[in-house]
C-alpha cells in the first residue's frame, strides 16, 4: 500500500502535494460570491446532500469523491468571511490561523503528553504564560486550552468545586466524591448567561437548582444589590455558595457584568469568581476599550475564546487560573502516559491540567497570530469591530423604525423594528420574517433573539472588513423589507 501518510519519501510528498493543490483549488473556486449564504432551504439541502450510500464496496478514489465535494458541499458551505454574515459569536478565521491549522493537521500531534508533542507542548506553555501575563496575572498563575468556552467554563466549575470542599468544607471531592450537603452547593450567575453553566452543574451532579439566576439591569448586566442579595438569603436559608459568575461579554448583548464590585464580595464570602469572558476576552487587546476589562485580573479564573474577537479559527479556547496549583483537581497519574518521574525531568504533560486526554495544537493559531500582527495590527482588528458596533447603535438609535435594547459595550447590537401602529406579536412577525428574507433571498445571515418577550434582530460584528457604508445598506434594506411585510 502506497501515499496511506505524509512521510519523508518522494512519493509520499508527491502524492500529499497533488491532494493539497486540488483540494485547494476547489475551496479557492467556491469562494465565488461575496454572499455569506447562497445555498438553499433546509428541505432542498437535506435533499441535495442525501446519499444513499456513503460506503460503497469499492472506493470511488480521491478525484471523484472530491467532485462530489465540489458539487454537494462547497457551494452550500456557510462564508463566515463575509461581511454580511453577523448573527452569531463566529468569526472569520485570519488566514494565518488556516496556515497554522494546515501545519496541526499534517502533523498530528495529539497534547496530552510530551513524547506526543515535544515542540507542541512547549509552545503551549510559552503561550499561556503569555496569555496570563497579559490579563494581570502573576507567576503563579496557569492554563490550559480547550475545545471552547462552554469546555473552558466547566473546567472552572469544576476547580472552584474542589477548591471550596478542600478549603472551606476540609472536604476531599477527588477521593471520597461529593459531600454529603452537595445539594445545598449554589453558584451565581446572570439570568442571560451561557447555558454550559446549567449544563456543567449537570454534568457535575449538582443539578439545575444550583444554578442560581441573577436578574440583570437596563443595561443587560448582573444587578449587584440583587446579587447580594440574593447570596444572602441562601445562606440564611442553610445553602452554600461557593461560586459566582461575572459574565465578561454576554451572549447577545456583550454587555459586562462588574467584575470589581463581585471580586470584593466573592472575597469576604470566600467564594471563587470566575469570568466567563469567552466574548470580552478580546477586548484586552484593544488601546483604546481594555480599561472596560481590565478588572480581569481580579478574577480566579477566566475562560478566553480565540474562536471568537480574535477570529482565529475553531477550536480554540483556553482556561486560565490565578492559583496553578488549583489544577491538581484535574491531575492522575497513569504509568502509561504522564509517570512521575519524567515530569521531574523536566517533561511536561498538559493532560495534568485537562478534561481532555487527546487535544489539538490549537495553540500553534495563537503563537503565530500574535506575532505576525503584534500589539499594534491587534488593536486596530478588535477597535474596528467596536467602533462600528457604536456606529450602528448610533444610527438605530436616531432613527424611529427602531428599538434598540441597550448600548454596545463589545460589538453586538440587539434591535428590532417597530411599528407603533401594529401589536407586539404583529412586529414579533415581521422581524422573524426579515432574518429568513435576508438569509434566503438575500445571502444576509444576522441573528435572532428574544429581550424582554419581544423577538429582535441581532447583529454581532466580529468583522472589521464591514464598513459604515455596509451597516447604512443594511438599515435601508430591513426597512424596505419591514415595510414590504406591513404592506402585504
Amino acid at each position: 500500500m502506497e501515499n496511506l501518510f505524509l512521510t519523508d519519501s518522494e512519493s509520499d510528498k508527491k502524492y500529499y502535494s497533488q491532494i493539497m493543490s486540488k483540494t485547494n483549488s476547489a475551496v479557492l473556486d467556491a469562494f465565488d460570491n461575496p454572499k455569506a449564504y447562497t445555498g438553499p432551504e433546509p428541505f432542498a439541502l437535506k435533499a441535495l446532500i442525501h446519499m444513499d450510500n456513503i460506503l460503497p464496496e469499492k472506493g470511488i478514489g480521491f478525484d471523484s469523491t472530491l467532485n462530489l465535494v465540489k458539487e454537494k458541499i462547497l457551494p452550500n458551505m456557510l462564508r463566515p468571511s463575509s461581511s454580511d454574515y453577523m448573527p452569531h459569536l463566529h468569526s472569520p478565521a485570519l488566514i494565518e490561523s488556516l496556515a497554522a491549522e494546515h501545519i496541526i493537521s499534517a502533523y498530528n500531534q495529539s497534547m496530552d503528553s510530551w513524547d506526543q508533542a515535544p515542540a507542541a507542548t512547549e509552545i503551549e506553555v510559552d503561550v499561556i504564560n503569555h496569555l496570563c501575563s497579559l490579563y494581570g496575572y502573576g507567576k503563579d498563575s496557569d492554563g490550559v486550552f480547550t475545545s471552547g468556552g462552554s469546555q473552558s467554563n466547566q473546567t472552572a466549575i469544576i476547580l472552584a468545586r474542589d477548591w471550596f470542599c478542600n478549603v472551606v468544607l476540609n472536604h476531599d471531592v477527588k477521593k471520597y466524591g461529593l459531600p454529603e450537603n452537595y445539594r445545598k452547593l449554589r453558584m451565581y450567575t446572570s439570568e442571560i448567561s451561557h447555558f454550559s453553566m446549567e449544563k456543567s452543574a449537570h454534568i457535575l451532579g449538582l443539578g439545575y437548582e444550583s444554578v442560581v439566576k441573577v436578574p440583570v439591569d437596563s443595561k443587560k448586566k448582573i444587578d449587584f444589590a440583587a446579587f447580594k442579595s440574593l447570596v444572602e438569603k441562601d445562606i440564611a436559608e442553610g445553602n452554600i455558595p461557593f461560586l459566582a459568575v461575572a459574565t465578561v461579554g454576554t451572549t447577545d448583548f456583550g454587555s459586562i457584568d462588574p467584575m470589581k464590585e463581585m471580586s470584593a464580595f466573592c472575597a469576604e464570602y470566600k467564594m471563587w469568581l470566575h469570568a466567563d469572558a469567552a466574548y470580552g476576552s478580546g477586548v484586552i487587546l484593544s488601546k483604546e476599550y481594555k480599561n472596560r476589562v481590565e478588572d480581569l485580573k481580579l478574577c480566579d479564573s477566566i475562560t478566553v475564546d480565540f474562536h471568537k474577537m480574535f477570529m482565529i479559527n475553531i477550536s480554540a479556547s483556553a482556561v486560565l487560573v490565578k492559583d496553578g496549583k488549583d489544577f491538581d483537581a484535574l491531575t492522575i497519574h497513569a504509568d502509561y502516559l504522564n509517570r512521575e518521574e519524567d515530569e521531574e525531568d523536566g517533561y511536561a504533560n498538559l493532560v495534568d491540567k485537562s478534561l481532555q486526554t487527546t487535544r489539538r495544537f490549537d495553540a500553534l493559531k495563537v503563537w503565530m497570530s500574535f506575532l505576525m500582527r503584534g500589539k499594534d495590527g491587534w488593536d486596530k482588528l478588535i477597535s474596528a469591530s467596536m467602533k462600528n458596533a457604536q456606529y450602528f447603535y448610533s444610527i438605530l438609535k436616531n432613527d424611529t423604525s427602531f428599538a434598540v435594547v441597550t448600548e454596545p459595550e463589545i460589538s453586538s447590537v440587539v434591535f428590532r423594528t417597530v411599528d407603533e401602529n401594529l401589536s407586539d406579536e404583529e412586529n414579533d412577525e415581521i422581524n422573524k420574517k426579515i432574518r429568513r428574507t435576508l438569509l434566503h433571498k438575500h445571502g444576509i445571515v444576522v441573528g435572532q433573539t428574544v429581550s424582554d418577550g419581544h423577538v429582535c434582530l441581532k447583529f454581532t460584528l466580529l468583522n472589521p472588513l464591514v464598513t459604515q457604508e455596509k451597516l447604512n445598506s443594511l438599515v435601508e434594506l430591513i426597512k424596505a423589507l419591514s415595510y414590504k411585510q406591513r404592506t402585504l
